[in-house]
């Protein structure tokens, strides 16, 4: 079991682009979710696929525990699931001896860019590049396991100023 800990911010601006990689096509489906754990199906570029169990216990630390498994299994589970599918384009970016993943949400969720870092140690203090907005670690809004079954009703309701190329 691993233990995930990470911050969350909106993304306010494209500077990120310039160091990003060439991204990641993700589909993501929830087939167990609760107030406290979730179990979803990740779909990486239509070759790969993983289970991930998430436990949280209030913090910004949660039990992780992730499986590979066949893509055919990974396409019937998301047929099973639970409110939308999620969709998305993840590009990593190394910025101050961090890895930040930026997701680019296209779908029911078109307009929302997330920035999320992952920390050794919930006391850990990443340099926070210029481009990230407001940080949004531990709303619940912008997890994705919420967005699964709650639409993005505009840019405006959630206070994005991002406009994507």
């Amino acid at each position: 079991m691993a233990k995930e800990i990470e911050r969350k911010f909106l993304v306010a601006s494209d500077g990120w682009r310039s160091e990003a990689d060439r991204g990641t096509c993700l589909l993501q489906a929830y087939v167990v979710t609760m107030d406290d754990r979730s179990a979803r199906v990740r779909l990486m570029d239509d070759e790969r696929a993983k289970l991930t169990i998430k436990i949280s216990n209030g913090s910004m630390t949660r039990d992780e525990f992730e499986y590979e498994i066949p893509v055919a299994d990974a396409k019937e589970l998301m047929s099973k699931a639970i409110g939308r599918i999620i969709e998305k384009t993840r590009y990593e970016v190394k910025h101050g001896g961090f890895v930040w993943e930026v997701d680019v949400y296209s779908g029911a969720h078109e307009g929302l860019v997330i920035a999320e870092v992952e920390l050794s140690a919930e006391g850990d203090t990443p340099d926070l590049p210029v481009w990230l907005g407001a940080e949004v670690t531990g709303d619940l809004r912008y997890s994705n396991q919420f967005l699964s079954i709650n639409p993005l009703v505009s840019m405006k309701d959630h206070e994005l100023s991002y406009s994507p190329l």
